[in-house]
């Protein structure tokens, strides 16, 4: 499941083997009013471990290979730095470190008092209620696999450090960062099932989401999708940025060079590639990949011909 593209955290130190309790799945825990924060980390390799969570639990990776499942839900997959797993409350995760003598593994959890979860999602449908009414905010228990964006690990970092922090306002400051995490992580849950399809037609946002990426090879009007969505421009840019975190002119910018990429991946020309992706100019087309990849389209291209 690992994904190039993924933002990796921030690590703290590993810590040295006679610093730790144990060898495998070492557990340092920072207790805060409405979380327990623990940093994990083997250094051995070990199979079949067991971690359980009694409440709903927010896991990222920070270094190394894990290979897991949850227990009665899935079958094992790998577990990569770039890559975080919402636990559900009652939830095992049964690990194997197939990798560790040599790479140690090092990962994250966040077990979240329910009551506050509770009342932070009440407080933002009350306050703050999703333009669509078909929608609320709630976080999605079986959308558990998540790829690291640059906001989700932007907030994950946040807590990070407030939590190793030896700071007196800390608990205070640790409830403004979870609201914060809250909301990154429902709006990854919501990106991620809008790119697979999942409420493909069955909302507002589903509906937009569909559109844009059959018609990712024509001009794009933020009005007319949002007419066919049957809500006002301001709205259709509020319900975007709620749900996923993104205004829509991002989010087609990038589906546009997603579908790039595919094209380029069958060795398309530059040219006849920024056409079918709506670019009327390859020159622009060039710049915009550029700075959302890192590389240029040739630059790309060529790297996935060499991989072939």
């Amino acid at each position: 499941m690992n994904n190039n593209s993924n933002i990796l955290l921030n690590t703290p130190e590993l810590r040295k083997e006679n610093q730790l309790l144990s060898l495998v799945e070492n557990q340092t825990k920072f207790n805060l009013n409405n979380c327990e924060f623990s940093i994990y980390e083997t250094h051995k390799a070990a199979f079949g471990v067991k971690l359980h969570f009694e409440n709903i639990a927010f896991t990222a990776m920070l270094r190394g290979k894990k290979y897991m499942k949850l227990d009665n839900k899935t079958n094992y997959f790998d577990y990569f730095p770039g890559e975080s797993i919402l636990v559900a409350p009652g939830e095992t995760m049964v690990i194997d470190f197939p990798e560790a003598d040599e790479t140690p593994t090092q990962c994250i959890s966040l077990s979240l008092n329910p009551d506050f979860i509770e009342n932070s999602l009440n407080h933002l449908n009350y306050h703050l209620p999703k333009v669509d009414e078909a929608s609320q905010w709630n976080i999605q228990l079986d959308e558990y696999f998540l790829f690291n964006n640059q906001a989700l690990a932007s907030a994950t970092n946040n807590i990070m450090r407030i939590a190793m922090d030896d700071n007196s306002q800390k608990d205070i400051m640790a409830d403004f960062a979870l609201k914060e995490l809250l909301i990154r992580l429902m709006q990854t849950q919501a990106r991620s099932m809008v790119e697979r399809n999942i409420v493909k037609n069955k909302s507002r946002i589903g509906f937009a989401v569909d559109y844009i990426k059959r018609n990712l090879h024509q001009k794009l009007s933020i009005e007319s999708i949002a007419k066919l969505a049957y809500v006002s421009k301001s709205n259709f840019f509020k319900m975007f940025k709620d749900e996923l975190g993104t205004s829509p002119n991002d989010f087609i910018l990038q589906e546009r060079i997603n579908k790039a990429k595919e094209l380029l991946a069958t060795q398309n020309s530059i040219k006849e590639t920024a056409y079918q992706t709506g670019f009327s100019d390859t020159n622009y087309f060039t710049r915009v990949f550029k700075q959302l990849e890192g590389i240029t389209p040739k630059s790309y291209q060529n790297r996935m011909i060499v991989r072939e």
